[in-house]
């Protein structure tokens, strides 16, 4: 895909990609390309806000929607900022409390500067327990 990140922040990331690794049959952008760019962009945003985070948070994306306003016809961009609705204390709370949480991200397609395509996803944060040997014993000449 070639991507490459224009903007990295705490309230929005901004990744971009060129036209020739992502295009279709009808020389513009693949879909899948534009959606996984979206899905990318909004995914980093939350990785970026949890860095250093403890405990430790895992990243997975829910479910998502995404529409397309018109073809992209050369290199494009996604701009991801949490939704309006997005609570971030209560996310940071309740993964804390709970060891996992929801929230939703929203990011706009671009190209030359103009809207071409919209996408939400909800994300669910899982608190990472720490690796212990005893969880993977290692068994030999297992007869199973």
């Amino acid at each position: 895909m070639q991507v490459s990140v224009l903007e990295l922040s705490e309230d929005c990331v901004v990744l971009s990609a060129p036209l020739a690794p992502n295009v279709n049959h009808r020389g513009t952008v693949f879909g899948g390309s534009a959606c996984t760019l979206s899905t990318l962009a909004s995914w980093s945003l939350l990785f970026f806000r949890l860095k250093g985070n403890q405990p430790a948070a895992s990243l997975v994306l829910q479910r998502n929607s995404m529409s397309y306003d018109r073809p992209i016809a050369g290199a494009f961009s996604a701009r991801a900022s949490l939704a309006p609705n997005a609570a971030w204390p209560e996310f940071l709370r309740t993964l804390e409390r709970r060891g996992k949480a929801r929230i939703s991200v929203c990011a706009q397609l671009l190209c030359a500067g103009e809207p071409a395509g919209h996408f939400v996803g909800d994300f669910v944060a899982l608190a990472e327990a720490p690796m212990r040997a005893s969880v993977l014993p290692l068994v030999e000449n297992s007869d199973a």
